[in-house]
């Protein structure tokens, strides 16, 4: 009786069951950076008042719709370039369930329907970003300097814990 009773109680807390039941939503708004300053040498002409308006807003550079895995995902993916040259990962209106252990990744496997898809994200080379913020919502991700994004073409809800994809999406250049 003791030994089932340490079993289950193993079970429990490996799979935390708890998690598929309890949703975390994140409202995250695109993050704005600071445009860079240029101050002009002499001799360069000035091009008037600060930043031109296309330096300081926030652009789409890929993008890709999350197909559902392990677990029913969707939403999209994007990889958005900051005023100030940085990239961030932003997932808008991400639905998918909850669990232990999920990561945000970035991987240069393909994306692939069913299960021939779900294990792959962590076999060749990837970014573990971060630690999933919430299951559903908005949520941004920046992406490491030194990292080109293009060399990881696939964004994976992936949980570490059981070595599966809940969803992904291809990222195509926009």
């Amino acid at each position: 009786m003791t030994a089932a009773a340490v079993v289950a109680t193993a079970g429990l807390v490996w799979f935390e069951p708890w998690a598929l039941l309890a949703d975390k939503t994140v409202h995250e708004a695109l993050p704005a950076a600071n445009a860079p300053t240029v101050t002009p040498s002499a001799g360069t002409p000035a091009r008037g008042p600060g930043p031109s308006p296309s330096s300081i807003v926030p652009v789409t550079v890929a993008q890709g719709t999350f197909i559902s895995h392990e677990h029913t995902t969707t939403g999209t993916a994007k990889v958005v370039r900051l005023a100030d040259g940085t990239h961030t990962l932003r997932l808008e209106g991400l639905d998918t369930s909850n669990g232990p252990d999920l990561h945000v990744l970035l991987s240069d496997a393909p994306v692939e329907e069913g299960p021939a898809g779900w294990r792959v994200f962590d076999e060749g080379k990837h970014v573990d970003l971060a630690e999933l913020k919430g299951n559903r919502g908005d949520q941004n991700y920046p992406l490491p300097a030194g990292i080109d994004w293009t060399k990881h073409p696939s964004v994976s809800i992936w949980c570490d814990r059981f070595d599966v994809s809940f969803g992904a999406a291809a990222l195509a250049r926009v």
